[in-house]
């Protein structure tokens, strides 16, 4: 990764005023910047409440929170780059369960996280609501641990509470 003058990563889309907002599925719109804290374990949430995609069969739109936490290790992804991936679904047609997978897999590839987890919260259409989620653990680590206990223990601390509908 490239550096400015002042030792700081050169990330291209923050404060870009010029930035182009696609409407097209793009993982090459993600950055990453170097953790400055790699030997600390903590997490790192975003909340994206107005995620968008397509219905692959009928194409009409489902509305979203996705939650999105991580363990970061050397590398961390850049909240705008971020931004403007997650907006990049807006006319990409897939299953709630794949939008999931894909947005968690996508992250992997980028970051190579100690740990990952992708939580999305639809809307209901046709009155039933779809709450895939998804997690990785770095295999062979703690966080593998973690992961089957983060998946194994999903959603008992939320059945009753339903906060995006």
């Amino acid at each position: 990764m490239s550096r400015d003058k002042n030792d700081m990563p050169a990330v291209t889309l923050l404060g870009n005023h010029d930035t182009k907002y696609g409407f097209d599925y793009d993982p090459a719109v993600l950055e990453t910047f170097d953790n400055k804290h790699p030997d600390n374990d903590y997490w790192v949430k975003f909340n994206c409440p107005e995620f968008t995609s397509l219905c692959p069969i009928t194409g009409q739109p489902d509305f979203a929170t996705v939650y999105i936490s991580y363990i970061p290790d050397k590398k961390m992804v850049e909240s705008k780059s971020l931004k403007l991936y997650l907006f990049s679904f807006r006319n990409h047609g897939d299953f709630h369960e794949d939008v999931v997978n894909i947005i968690m897999k996508d992250l992997i590839k980028l970051m190579d996280p100690k740990y990952i987890e992708v939580w999305g919260k639809f809307l209901p259409r046709g009155g039933i609501s779809i709450d895939p989620y998804a997690n990785y653990g770095r295999p062979g680590t703690v966080f593998e641990k973690l992961a089957w206990h983060r998946f194994e223990q999903h959603d008992l601390a939320f059945m009753d509470k339903v906060d995006n509908r």
